[in-house]
């Protein structure tokens, strides 16, 4: 059960971003997905969600408003994000199926571990899982993006560089926890 000491507006924009998912997936998937303008509507909703994942974390910062529940429900969130994206890129055929198992597994596997250690307290994201984060969304974006095929290598690249930090960020998660 949520305290209501918990229910703050940081915490109330990280449940917001999870309610807005099913819009962002509904843009990418509008007319096939393969409409260029609700691509980058879908685009642009997705950006926004990302967005608020740096806005809440401020506002908590700044209004020494951090909570356990806070802790806790942002990395869940970003996991909802990414998870959302990236199957959906997967169902369009616009993302190898392969990448997104590499990601997600280890998104869920994170979250399964940091379940299994809560009664030891909850163990908050670092700063190498923000820059992952980061680079996933984009990555994403770029994928959800109409871009013209010449900047496949763009995405590509990007794509690459999310899959690299999603693995070494695992593995320093999973060696920092044990240490500590």
């Amino acid at each position: 059960m949520i305290r209501r000491s918990e229910m703050n507006l940081p915490n109330s924009i990280t449940i917001s971003r999870i309610l807005a998912l099913p819009f962002c997936v509904y843009a990418l998937f509008k007319n096939g997905g393969t409409d260029p303008t609700w691509r980058t509507i879908s685009f642009l909703l997705f950006f926004i969600v990302g967005a608020t994942d740096f806005l809440d974390g401020k506002l908590a910062r700044a209004r020494n408003s951090v909570t356990e529940f806070g802790k806790l429900l942002d990395p869940i969130a970003d996991k909802a994000l990414i998870g959302t994206v990236l199957i959906s890129l997967s169902i369009l055929n616009f993302l190898p199926w392969w990448v997104t198992i590499v990601i997600l597994t280890r998104e869920i596997g994170i979250t399964i571990f940091r379940f299994a250690v809560i009664k030891e307290g909850i163990i908050p994201a670092n700063r190498g899982g923000k820059v992952k984060t980061i680079v996933q969304n984009f990555a994403a974006g770029f994928y959800i993006l109409p871009l013209h095929p010449s900047l496949n290598w763009f995405r590509e690249l990007f794509m690459g560089a999310a899959l690299v930090l999603t693995v070494v960020t695992g593995i320093w998660y999973l060696v920092e926890a044990r240490k500590g």
